[in-house]
């Protein structure tokens, strides 16, 4: 019985702490729906999935990084860099570790009004779709390639002056933009349901 109630007032307390962050993400996300607050967001050494109907981009590159999370530990992580892009149907989950709790967001529903963003950067573990590039450029120097954000000198990277992704699924360890303007957004609390 005492096992028990501890339990109940652990999770009891997990979900009051999760409340207010909550809620000032709802706060932020609707300024991000509007298109009027920069968005950089990242999870301290947890990883969250994003998944996408579609995505379409100008301005592309790639190339190996790091991630650092709140301790200061270092993470492998490709970064992908997408100066604008398009996303149908996108999904963001990240669970809550050690519990059945866990948060959904959802916008762009409709082809018509999809989410948008400007100088994208996904730092990834892990990315999977039907990918098609225009204008490849495979091998070149980290530090030389198109995009605004570039990454070191000596590094491979490649580079294209388009990108299409269908059926995009990525585990991702941050993920930042200049602005997402995020339409038909949906934030909500779960069962530690994901994405994919």
């Amino acid at each position: 019985m005492k096992i028990s109630s501890l339990t109940r007032t652990r999770r009891g307390r997990a979900l009051l702490a999760t409340v207010p962050t909550v809620a000032l993400i709802g706060a932020l996300s609707v300024g991000v729906a509007q298109g009027s607050v920069p968005v950089s967001m990242a999870v301290s050494s947890q990883q969250f999935k994003i998944s996408a109907d579609k995505l379409d981009g100008t301005g592309f590159s790639q190339y190996a990084g790091v991630a650092k999370d709140a301790k200061g530990a270092k993470h492998p992580v490709a970064i992908a860099n997408i100066k604008d892009a398009t996303l149908d149907n996108l999904c963001q989950s990240v669970k809550v570790p050690g519990m059945p709790l866990g948060l959904m967001i959802s916008a762009g529903t409709d082809p018509k009004n999809p989410v948008e963003a400007t100088d994208l950067q996904i730092g990834m573990s892990d990315l999977r779709g039907t990918a098609t590039f225009g204008e490849i450029r495979i091998g070149v120097d980290a530090s030389t390639v198109t995009t605004k954000a570039k990454g070191s000198k000596g590094d491979f990277a490649m580079d294209s002056d388009s990108i299409r992704i269908d059926g995009l699924q990525q585990v991702s360890m941050s993920t930042s933009a200049a602005v997402f303007k995020l339409a038909d957004l949906h934030l909500r609390l779960t069962d530690g349901k994901e994405c994919f």
